[in-house]
């Protein structure tokens, strides 16, 4: 199932682009769910992090599509956004968000469907799973692999990740149950690593990407075991 959300303010673009969808899903046979919000400002108000695509009209009153974009960004990184516009020259503007691309009104289905091919061979959900996590920002999204380590603070986990640190409002047993297939496992009460990230053990200390992670007494068997099968290729 392919998410896709639609940012447009005027009824006859949505109605065309839902159109185009719906035939692209019976020709090509590709299931689609589609949430049409009619704003940029209501996009950016009900925004969570679960969508694969997204059509974004650049210009709408309120909040332009430019700048719902710069927040969306914020919290979501993956999701592949696509321009609606009735001039090029807007659309420049779309590479400071990432943006794969853009098309132009009135959206031929010809040229519905080339861009459309293109944005299914790089959504992100085609590299692996993804987690969506509950941050004081909100909900982000992010892939296992880009983990590099859980650390238990206060009553809240950081998140140490290969592009930076954030907080996440989760227990350490729920990572845990999450993660135990992805080659994740604790090496004391407070810290659960990621073995595709881990440099080296030296004596009781775990080396993950410049961090010095103590391992416990009571855990360092279990953890020397998950390593061992880890490095075999045995994920179970």
């Amino acid at each position: 199932m392919v998410h896709v959300a639609i940012a447009e303010d005027e009824k006859e673009y949505i109605d065309t682009l839902v159109s185009h969808i719906r035939r692209y899903e019976q020709e090509y046979s590709v299931a689609f769910d589609v949430k049409v919000f009619r704003s940029a400002l209501e996009l950016v108000e009900e925004y969570r992090p679960v969508y694969d695509i997204l059509f974004l009209d650049i210009e709408m009153p309120l909040l332009d599509g430019i700048s719902a974009a710069k927040q969306i960004r914020e919290t979501d990184t993956h999701v592949m956004i696509m321009f609606i516009t009735q001039m090029a020259q807007y659309a420049i503007q779309g590479y400071t968000v990432d943006a794969i691309d853009y098309v132009l009104k009135p959206l031929t289905y010809p040229a519905f469907v080339m861009k459309m091919k293109k944005l299914l061979q790089r959504i992100p959900r085609n590299s692996g799973r993804q987690l969506i996590l509950r941050t004081q920002g909100g909900m982000r999204r992010i892939c296992p692999e880009d983990i590099c380590f859980i650390e238990t603070v206060s009553h809240r986990l950081e998140y140490h990740t290969i592009s930076g640190s954030f907080p996440v409002w989760s227990t350490m047993q729920a990572a845990e149950a999450e993660l135990s297939e992805e080659g994740f496992i604790r090496c004391n009460s407070c810290y659960l690593i990621n073995l595709a990230h881990l440099h080296e053990v030296q004596g009781d200390i775990a080396m993950v990407r410049g961090h010095a992670l103590k391992i416990s007494r009571s855990r360092r068997k279990a953890f020397l075991d998950a390593l061992f099968r880890y490095q075999r290729g045995d994920r179970s």
